[in-house]
């Protein structure tokens, strides 16, 4: 597996990962007739949290995001993007994962969209995230905790 970590966001790092956005999402925007190069960016500086979002660097360069905004019914999953380079490499599946253990241990459901039609859904669904509800743009999914048993961490 290749050199990375993960960081707590700062405020400065919202022009990054904006920028991470439009990369990540292009493909898929464009299929669904919905990119544009200044929305793309805005959406992602207009919801930026650095309270709750977290930076992936991969050999000590920004590579990847991920946001847990904590609400009153669930934590919501947003924001959560990979560049291309470092797709495929276990690095979603162990930041998602570590993500996922601490909802758990909280007893706390897990919230998230995704757009319509892309890979990143299936990463989801070996997650234990199921479709609540769809509309022609994305889906929206839940994963319920899962209970921690003895051995398996704390309680």
């Amino acid at each position: 597996m290749v050199d990375w970590g993960i960081r707590p966001a700062t405020g400065a790092d919202v022009e990054a990962v904006a920028e991470l956005r439009a990369v990540v999402l292009r493909p898929d925007l464009e299929r669904l007739g919905r990119y544009d190069e200044r929305r793309v960016r805005q959406r992602l500086r207009d919801a930026f949290d650095p309270d709750h979002t977290w930076v992936v660097e991969v050999g000590g360069v920004l590579a990847g995001c991920v946001a847990l905004r904590p609400a009153e019914d669930a934590h919501y999953l947003e924001h959560f993007y990979l560049a291309p380079h470092a797709q495929g490499g276990g690095i979603g599946t162990a930041v998602l994962r570590g993500l996922l253990e601490r909802c758990d241990h909280d007893g706390v459901p897990v919230r998230l969209n995704v757009l319509q039609g892309s890979a990143a859904r299936r990463l989801y669904e070996r997650h234990g995230f199921v479709l609540e509800y769809e509309d022609p743009v994305d889906a929206f999914m839940v994963r319920e905790p899962v209970a921690v048993g003895r051995g398996r961490g704390p309680r």
